[in-house]
């Protein structure tokens, strides 16, 4: 898929770069000519991506407030936001533990916050109008069974995505949601082998598919775009009809 815009002279922060809908995120930002400053945990993964696309790699842990802060102070203002890092631990609501459930919330919420705290503080003291695409899921839209601390927590961040848009509005930045379906990352690709798993997962969307990474990287681009400028506060299903049901 060809999923590219202008972003020349632009600069993004994509979290959770590592992997999946973050590294393809990178990749097209890069084909679309923007410098990327690329966080995630896995070093050699980034090392990786840097090797491959030219971006920056950032080694971040979003779930560190402290490492939030100090990576971000030194940085430049970026002109975008790709909130992508995210962890998924799935378990039975009767079995789910306060530690499971803070987990996910730190990684998948409160990081998000955070660092769309330090990007939009910047923005707003260089006068600089932007774009933020949260990276949510299909999970934060309707139940599904193992997933209530993941969907509390996407459901959660399309709520962040909603209390963003109204305050950073004035300032000229759009904040916006994506809510995939599963996704064809290498690790969903052995997660959804089973073809007992697979296929009533497939029956629940119209499409009769999964998506691919690039097929969720091609409406972020376009939500940081400035074909998107009027569109805020949109928390956009990216799954083939599933929440159309």
């Amino acid at each position: 898929m060809n999923a590219t815009f202008d972003f020349s002279g632009k600069s993004i922060l994509v979290t959770g770069a590592s992997s999946g809908i973050g590294w393809a995120t990178v990749e097209a930002l890069r084909a679309s000519g923007a410098n990327v400053v690329a966080a995630a945990r896995n070093v050699a993964e980034l090392a990786r991506l840097a090797e491959e696309t030219g971006c920056e790699p950032l080694v971040l842990d979003v779930s560190d407030e402290a490492a939030i802060d100090e990576a971000l102070a030194s940085l430049d203002a970026f002109d975008g936001l790709v909130n992508c890092a995210g962890i998924a631990l799935l378990e039975r609501a009767v079995d789910t533990t306060a530690a499971s459930f803070d987990r996910v919330m730190a990684v998948n919420t409160r990081g998000a916050v955070l660092v769309a705290k330090h990007v939009a503080r910047a923005m707003i003291a260089t006068n600089r109008a932007g774009s933020i695409v949260n990276v949510s899921s299909q999970a934060g839209l309707v139940a599904l069974d193992d997933h209530l601390s993941y969907s509390a927590s996407k459901a959660a961040m399309d709520a962040v995505t909603r209390a963003l848009c109204l305050e950073l509005g004035p300032s000229g930045i759009r904040v916006n949601s994506v809510n995939p379906t599963v996704t064809l990352t290498p690790m969903a690709v052995m997660a959804w082998s089973d073809p007992v798993k697979r296929d009533p997962a497939l029956q629940g969307i119209p499409l009769r598919r999964f998506a691919e990474p690039m097929e969720v990287a091609a409406p972020i681009l376009f939500l940081l775009s400035d074909a998107a400028s009027m569109i805020s506060g949109v928390c956009l299903p990216i799954d083939g009809g599933y929440t159309a049901r």
